[in-house]
């Protein structure tokens, strides 16, 4: 027995060895990952370590500075790169993981089986590597959920850890960790206990008022900051992002893109394709025990996995990412379901999210990351003009074109007589390529085709001096 568990241990270690590798052998890619990575690229250039910046002066209101902290502190280290603005994500997955190890073992359920499922769930596994918001919101509930239940159980220093952890979640991406964790825990509270019951001890069990003073002493100085260097954030963020994002899917008051439309009650499918390829298995296991007692713990985790499906039920802006921070808790649940009889096919399984992620790397290098990144189209320009010459986008300006210039990208000015101007100096222009014929002969004239990517062309316009 003690084997097949070293052998879990092995293919949790080979999917995190995968994910590790496969860091910088893609492009950001646009729209999330390049948005994210070129905030954290401005705020290490700029040194403006308070208010994540959209683009240079422009205030980023639409969540709080843990990631983009995490990512520009991988590029004062790494450079401006992929691999360092991913690898502190990766960090909070490996942190995670390790903290669902322990809590596993106080539990007396397999350790290695629980890492390995959380691992290899291709949630977890995209986002152990992505620049977003979610595994660090994920790393905040965690914290707090298991710091809740050893709190519960007697652990002071454990409460406030969980405090700790609900300050983690509120610098990376709101309130909204408070409204996870409260989904879980009342109807953990009325299902074990009753509600007047439940309540009364959980006054008793932890230390609320000073739990709650700690929470804020670590999180109220940034709000307030924030709100004094950028007037008009609290009410956008409090209010826009967290009530009418939630309760208006076509929120037109979106500063940084459009919300998201998706029929009520998707989520729920979401979870199914997210928790790939444990979700069937949950499911048949739900109903093979759907008679059976559950222990304290195993309801917690159950209230504490379907908290974010509850809470997005009625939404329609919403992402598949938004189940992860229940992700740990299903883990948790089939590891302690294993039996013997099931030993022989549960690596097996595990095994399909490594093989998954190699496929989709290479599909990403080899076709679709040029799809999605201006990265390669970028990189035909002359290694003696880069840095001289500018670099304009006509329509938009992609923010993996803002990553990969290093902040020259630009727009392409409309009018006339900048427009005119133009063509007296060399410049790089970069378009769609459906597009390229909107632009006035004047300017095309004088330009010559450096590079025709599937979606977008890269030329060079201008008088360029030859030696």
């Amino acid at each position: 027995m003690k084997g097949f568990w070293q052998r879990f241990g092995v293919i949790a270690a080979l999917a995190l060895l995968v994910r590790l590798v496969s860091l910088p052998l893609y492009p950001l890619m646009d729209t999330t990952e390049a948005r994210y990575g070129n905030m954290a690229r401005i705020m290490a250039e700029t040194g403006n370590w308070l208010t994540p910046m959209f683009d240079y002066g422009v205030p980023f209101w639409g969540k709080p500075p843990l990631h983009t902290w995490a990512s520009a502190a991988g590029i004062e280290l790494f450079g401006v790169n992929e691999l360092a603005v991913r690898l502190p994500h990766f960090l909070a997955a490996l942190l995670t993981l390790a903290l669902m190890a322990w809590f596993a073992r106080k539990l007396a359920v397999s350790a290695s089986a629980t890492v390995m499922v959380l691992s290899t769930t291709v949630v977890f596994s995209i986002a152990a590597g992505a620049v977003m918001t979610d595994m660090l919101l994920t790393l905040g509930l965690t914290l707090a959920m298991v710091g809740f239940y050893c709190g519960w159980h007697g652990s002071k220093g454990w409460s406030y850890a969980g405090f700790a952890g609900l300050a983690i979640g509120l610098l990376a991406k709101g309130p909204l960790v408070i409204v996870l964790m409260g989904l879980a825990l009342l109807p953990w509270l009325v299902w074990q206990h009753g509600l007047f019951r439940g309540v009364q001890q959980l006054w008793q069990r932890l230390p609320l008022l000073s739990g709650l003073g700690l929470m804020l002493l670590l999180t109220a100085p940034w709000y307030w900051l924030a709100e004094q260097a950028t007037p008009g954030f609290l009410q956008y963020f409090l209010v826009g992002e967290h009530f009418l994002r939630f309760v208006d899917s076509g929120w037109q008051g979106d500063l940084y893109g459009s919300a998201h439309d998706q029929t009520r009650g998707t989520i729920w499918i979401y979870f199914m394709l997210a928790a790939l390829p444990w979700s069937p298995l949950l499911l048949w296991l739900g109903w093979r025990h759907r008679r059976g007692t559950m222990s304290d713990w195993q309801a917690l985790a159950l209230c504490w996995m379907l908290a974010p499906m509850l809470l997005f039920t009625l939404a329609g802006n919403i992402l598949p990412a938004y189940v992860l921070p229940g992700i740990p808790a299903m883990a948790l649940l089939i590891a302690a379901a294993l039996t013997p009889a099931r030993q022989r096919w549960f690596g097996k399984v595990a095994l399909t999210t490594p093989l998954l992620l190699v496929i989709a790397i290479a599909v990403l290098w080899l076709q679709t990351a040029e799809e999605r990144s201006d990265k390669a189209l970028l990189s035909h320009r002359s290694a003696e003009l880069v840095d001289v010459t500018p670099l304009y986008y006509f329509d938009e300006v992609t923010f993996s074109g803002q990553f990969y210039s290093a902040g020259k990208a630009q727009l392409l000015p409309t009018e006339p007589r900048a427009l005119a101007a133009l063509p007296a100096k060399p410049f790089y222009l970069v378009g769609r390529n459906r597009q390229l014929d909107r632009l006035p002969r004047s300017l095309t004239d004088n330009c010559s085709t450096v590079k025709i990517g599937s979606r977008r062309s890269l030329l060079l316009c201008g008088e360029v001096a030859t030696p």
